[in-house]
Parts: C-alpha cells; structure tokens; sequence
C-alpha cells in the first residue's frame, strides 16, 4: 500500500522518483479502508528534506499510511518560509484533539540549550504529555528521545568531551524486541550529536535495545510510555552527514570528517549509504507493531 502525503507537497516528486509508491487524495477517497494516522512533528530546520526522509521509510509498508506534517505553534521557523508551512504543516495547537496510530517526534538543533531554557518547552512538555493520551505509539529521536527520557524519566544528559560523528557500529544487547526482527547483530548506525544520557541514570521501566560502549545508548524501550527513544539517526540518507561537514568547514570550524562515512576517508567520493536496510526494517518493526496494536477505532486510542 502507498503513502499518503499532501499533493503539492515537494517531497512527493522526490519520492515517485525513487519509486516510492505515493497515493494522491482523489485515489485515497476511494478505497473502503482505514490508514493508519502518523503524524510528524519536525523540529529541524530543513523541513523539506526531513519529512522527506521519514515519509521515505514510512512508506515501506505494506500497510496505508496517511502521514500528517506537524509543527510547533510557538516557534518561528528561520529555515522555511511561512507559506510552506502554512500549505504543508498544521500546529500541534490545531490536531491536539485528534488521535493519532504513531506519532514521530525528530531531533533539533538545539542539544546546547538546557531543556528548560527552549523557547518551546513547555508546549514540548504538553506534546509529549498528550501522546499518552492521544496516541497509540511514539518514537521519539535524537534531542527528542533526550528531552522525553528527562521529563517522562529524569535520565540526565551530559557533554561529551567531542562530538560523535560518523557512522558506528552498535550492537543489539537487549531481549527479543519487535522493533528489532531482522537486524544484524552489529549494524552501522549514522550518529551526530555532542550530548550523551547518564547510564546510571536509567530506571528499570526502560530497555536498551542498541548500544555502542564508547559513543553512547543507541535505542531504547519504554513500554510504560508506548514508545521507543532513538538517539541516532537511521533515517539519514547518505548525504546527511557529509552536507552537515561541508557546512562546517565553510563556516570556519576545524570539524573533522565523519567517521566511516566516506570511502577511503576521501570527502571527494560520495558517501555510501551503509544503513538504509536497518532503517527500513526499523519503521517497518514499529509500524507493523502500532497495526497490531493500535483499536480499530481511533476514538479508542488512550481509554
């Protein structure tokens, strides 16, 4: 089954261009059937190409998906213009009262900033809140995952002595998890963050399901909370990484290469993309397990 986005929306070319299967509203309409509700609140800067990311991943399911882009309503966006969002994205303000199957909430550019001092915290706090009751299934990512394991958990987060920057084997190290089936014993994982969580920090109501011992928790369960806490980034295509460097380099800063990124070390060669399976596996586990677990009514999700 395809994906369904809003017509216009630019990621949609992108995305039948690589063959990613996208239904457009008149097609939707007439098929007696009940997608599941994901909704995407982005943080990041280049609105365009994350959704595009998440809806490419979202959309390697067999099962109808229609994806809302969200937004939050105290924040000025400095990257994309008011008409974009304006045409594409909805406040939280404006689908609170909505259910939803999952619901993603992505990193930000703001892992500096403690959490109390985000221009936007407390509408994150009333967001992530109200997935407890208005949504089946959360997967919180990178400073998103670190901002819902301090408020729902008080984990604590630190400063790492460098940035972990590259792309990182991990190791899979809890039980048996749905949201694993499939994955390599060691998969390669893009990470880019300066922040790490406490380990001791960590409370019994939460699983590590990936670890690396030397750059940090990868990902997490909290079965308690209906979600999953990814601290990296599978969701990047293969340029992600290499675009962050370059801009780096230019702005003057003495960033290093991302580690394992580029072949050879050589930032003249196009990076390769060694994680796309996992990544698709990931969203096909998670969305699989919200299809198994989410009421058909979604008047039903949180009673």
């Amino acid at each position: 089954m395809p994906i369904r986005i809003p017509d216009d929306l630019p990621a949609r070319k992108t995305l039948e261009k690589e063959g990613v299967n996208v239904m457009d509203s008149s097609r939707a309409a007439r098929q007696d059937i009940r997608p599941l509700q994901i909704g995407l609140l982005n943080l990041m800067p280049n609105k365009e190409r994350t959704e595009t990311q998440f809806a490419r991943l979202i959309a390697s399911t067999p099962l109808q998906i229609e994806l809302s882009l969200v937004r939050v309503s105290d924040h000025q966006s400095k990257n994309t213009s008011e008409d974009y969002l304006k045409s594409f994205y909805q406040t939280w303000e404006e689908v609170r009262s909505r259910k939803f199957d999952g619901f993603i909430v992505t990193g930000a550019p703001i892992a500096h900033i403690p959490f109390d001092q985000v221009k936007y915290w407390s509408e994150m706090i009333d967001i992530m809140n109200w997935t407890q009751t208005h949504v089946n299934h959360t997967m919180f990512i990178c400073w998103g995952a670190q901002a819902a394991l301090h408020h729902f958990h008080g984990v604590n987060r630190y400063r790492m002595p460098k940035k972990a920057f590259g792309v990182f084997r991990h190791h899979l190290v809890g039980g048996p998890s749905p949201f694993l089936r499939g994955f390599s014993d060691s998969p390669m994982i893009p990470v880019s963050r300066f922040n790490d969580i406490d380990r001791k920090s960590l409370g019994p109501d939460l699983e590590v399901l990936i670890d690396n011992e030397d750059i940090g928790i990868c990902m997490l369960d909290d079965p308690k909370h209906r979600a999953v806490h990814m601290l990296n980034h599978l969701e990047y295509d293969n340029r992600s990484l290499a675009d962050e460097y370059q801009r780096d380099i230019k702005a003057g800063l003495e960033t290093p290469p991302p580690e394992n990124l580029f072949p050879d070390g050589d930032t003249n060669i196009e990076p390769e993309n060694r994680w796309r399976s996992h990544a698709h596996l990931l969203f096909q586990n998670w969305i699989n397990e919200i299809y198994q677990t989410t009421p058909f009514e979604l008047d039903e999700i949180g009673r």
